[in-house]
């Protein structure tokens, strides 16, 4: 035992082992591509749904407050509430159709 060598020689690495590696790494890639979300941001009929409920939202809403608003210096309650409110739904119906009907890009 006077030799600097070791008693056994190291096992190199085995290509199965590296094969198996390899594999394993492609079906991770593979997987985090199948669970990752396909939408990246919000899509054009997403935003168009959102801007037509902010329309029926906040045309009766504002038409209301602008009603009571008028109601409450000029004192013709319930008159102005009603007028106001039956304008905010012309307007957000008015754009409703505005919007549904735009080209697509």
């Amino acid at each position: 035992m006077s030799d600097d060598k070791p008693a056994r020689e190291p096992i190199g690495e085995d290509a199965r082992i590296d094969a198996l590696e390899q594999r394993l790494a492609a079906a991770r890639e593979r997987e985090e591509e199948r669970n990752r979300p396909q939408v990246q941001g919000a899509d054009a009929n997403y935003r168009a749904g959102n801007q037509v409920l902010a329309h029926l939202i906040g045309g009766p809403l504002g038409g209301a407050v602008v009603g009571y608003a008028i109601d409450s210096f000029a004192g013709t309650a319930p008159w102005g509430l009603l007028v106001m409110l039956g304008l905010g739904f012309v307007v957000a119906f008015r754009n409703i159709i505005r919007i549904s009907n735009r080209r697509p890009d």
